[in-house]
């Protein structure tokens, strides 16, 4: 109740900030690389990832450099891993739920996801947004019969480089709170885990965001990727 009611007063600067944001940010595309395919030799297993801009690898040129690549760099030499990428820009969970639909039913042995940037920035509640990921974990449950999910947390949105506060402040405020709902919500599943998206570590490590202070660089990709690899390590 305090956050929605913050919210409402700084609403003024919210809309100013806002537009001056989406004028002067940098805008990057999806990078060029193709979206699914099978690569190197082994054990067989099967992956999807899904979600939005990040999920999708804004911030690097090629796939290679992204999550995508990052993950398939890491197992290609002890999996023959099939793959396929279904992520865009701007894409909310609402939106995700829906490309659900338009995916074939199968199984995938892993699928890793990416949202919430985008549920942040329409000021969703966690309450709500909780809801919304009961409902694209279910059906990711019903359509792909993963044996193992792994779910990035939401970014801690105050520490982009592009905000200015009291943006910045506001959206990591609800970032935070998605993130405890989000913590809860897999310590429940028996096939889920999550990542936190750890800003603080890398930047301690002296990586950077991409250009547009907003998106993850090749360097944040690759850790990215080597948690989500290890996980999928001690599980298959």
């Amino acid at each position: 109740m305090l956050l929605k009611t913050i919210t409402v007063v700084l609403i003024p600067a919210l809309v100013l900030q806002g537009w001056r944001v989406k004028k002067n940010t940098l805008k990057l595309s999806e990078p060029l690389g193709e979206r699914e395919g099978i690569t190197g030799k082994g054990k067989k297993l099967s992956l999807l990832i899904l979600g939005d801009s990040a999920a999708a690898g804004v911030g690097v040129e090629h796939q290679d450099d992204a999550l995508l690549g990052a993950i398939l760099k890491q197992l290609k030499n002890d999996f023959e891993i099939e793959w396929k990428l279904q992520a865009k820009i701007g894409d909310t969970t609402s939106k995700v739920l829906h490309a659900l639909d338009q995916l074939e039913k199968r199984h995938y042995d892993v699928v890793v996801t990416s949202v919430g940037v985008n549920d942040v920035t329409q000021l969703m509640s966690a309450k709500t947004w909780i809801e919304k990921q009961h409902q694209l974990y279910g059906k990711i449950q019903q359509n792909f019969s993963p044996k193992l999910v792994i779910a990035a947390g939401v970014p801690p949105m105050h520490l982009f480089p592009a905000l200015p506060h009291p943006l910045a402040w506001l959206f990591g405020q609800y970032a935070q709170k998605m993130n405890q709902q989000l913590a809860r919500f897999v310590g429940e599943q028996n096939n889920m885990q999550w990542i936190e998206y750890d800003l603080k570590k890398y930047q301690q490590l002296n990586l950077q965001m991409a250009q547009d202070g907003f998106h993850p660089s090749k360097e944040v990709y690759t850790l990215w990727g080597q948690e989500v690899t290890h996980r999928i390590r001690q599980a298959f």
